[in-house]
């Protein structure tokens, strides 16, 4: 298994670690409720090294993404960020990413840990004009610092005005001492905050810093269990449970980064798919009774005992306190409002289908 430059870090904080997408990873480190709630309310830090970077630039850049990518990365300018995923061949995804332009004709593609070879090779056999790429995932730590909290935590540290960067953008500048780090604002929680992009040997400083700064914030470290439950709450896909090869960008309601003003792989199928609509689709669940909460592959059933689908992701909320999933219902079940039924160890359990987020924005 791999270690983060910030193991030791984890060790030492008493983090129980478990096996991750090849990585020896913190699931958690007092509590996952209250880790979750401390990222709702004040500031939580997130190791999340694991991720992959890639960096594409030079003449042909764009046009390399533009190929393999369904969201249109023409809109990018300098600064902004997209999130888009890659299409494979049958209709499903090859993986979903983060697109960053961080120059003319500079990028950077953040993309799953568990699919980074996988991923390379996907784009590197589009690549026939000899884009110059670069996989430096081996050479990045990650932070993501999330919380309503988080710009008073940080701000000291650096002389970027992250408070007035908008979601979804990008810059590079000093932080906490360190040069040439990128600072970006594409949370996977819903709850704001910034990812810090610094180098392996640099992250251990990084850390240390961050948590000095953000002692009167309320500061903590968040395991993967709190992402988790917190991305879900959201309504955020995990690829690997909610979207994957099988899954097409428009069935896993992925149709805003699915852009047809341009050619793409697949794109021919997928445009023939919006045009007739999907005859399944992932939606959210919230349990209607107490009980077992519902995992990925429980079998959902129409009220008449029909099986319409399965769930992709559960877990008991902590903000809102009842248990919560997404899961594919085939047509006409994915309706807001429609009642089913979620088959947990031999038991029928009530559900009902609700849109996204689970957790409303004030």
């Amino acid at each position: 298994m791999k270690k983060t430059a910030l193991y030791d870090k984890h060790i030492a904080l008493g983090a129980k670690m478990v096996p991750f997408a090849g990585f020896e990873m913190p699931v958690q480190y007092s509590n996952l409720g209250e880790e979750h709630l401390n990222v709702r309310e004040h500031v939580g830090v997130f190791d999340v090294s694991h991720m992959g970077e890639f960096f594409l630039s030079g003449e042909g850049a764009l046009d390399l993404i533009q190929r393999v990518t369904s969201n249109d990365a023409s809109k990018l300018s300098p600064g902004k960020v997209q999130y888009s995923c890659l299409p494979n061949t049958d209709g499903g995804i090859v993986d979903d990413l983060l697109v960053y332009c961080l120059g003319e004709d500079e990028f950077m593609l953040v993309v799953n840990a568990s699919n980074i070879e996988k991923d390379w090779n996907w784009i590197q056999q589009f690549n026939a004009d000899g884009v110059k790429m670069e996989d430096r995932s081996d050479d990045y730590a990650l932070l993501a610092i999330q919380g309503p909290k988080a710009t008073a935590a940080i701000q000291s540290l650096t002389d970027l005005n992250i408070g007035e960067m908008p979601y979804y953008t990008v810059q590079v500048g000093s932080f906490a001492g360190k040069t040439d780090v990128i600072v970006a604002t594409t949370g996977y929680t819903g709850s704001g905050g910034y990812e810090i992009y610094v180098k392996n040997e640099d992250a251990a400083d990084v850390w240390d810093a961050v948590f000095e700064a953000g002692k009167e914030q309320n500061i903590m470290p968040a395991g993967l269990g709190a992402r988790d439950t917190l991305r879900m709450e959201m309504g955020f896909c995990l690829y690997g449970n909610d979207i994957d090869d099988t899954t097409s960008p428009l069935e896993a309601g992925l149709g805003w980064i699915t852009k047809f003003t341009k050619d793409f792989t697949n794109s021919e199928a997928l445009k023939a798919q919006k045009e007739v609509g999907v005859g399944r689709k992932l939606v959210g669940f919230e349990m209607q009774a107490k009980g077992p909460i519902p995992r990925h592959g429980y079998e959902i059933q129409s009220q008449a005992g029909e099986v319409i689908g399965k769930v992709t992701s559960g877990t008991m909320s902590p903000s809102l306190s009842k248990a919560i999933a997404m899961g594919y219902v085939d047509r006409p079940h994915f309706t807001e409002g429609t009642e089913v039924n979620i088959m947990i160890r031999n038991k029928v359990m009530p559900a009902r289908v609700v849109k996204f987020p689970f957790l409303k924005k004030d």
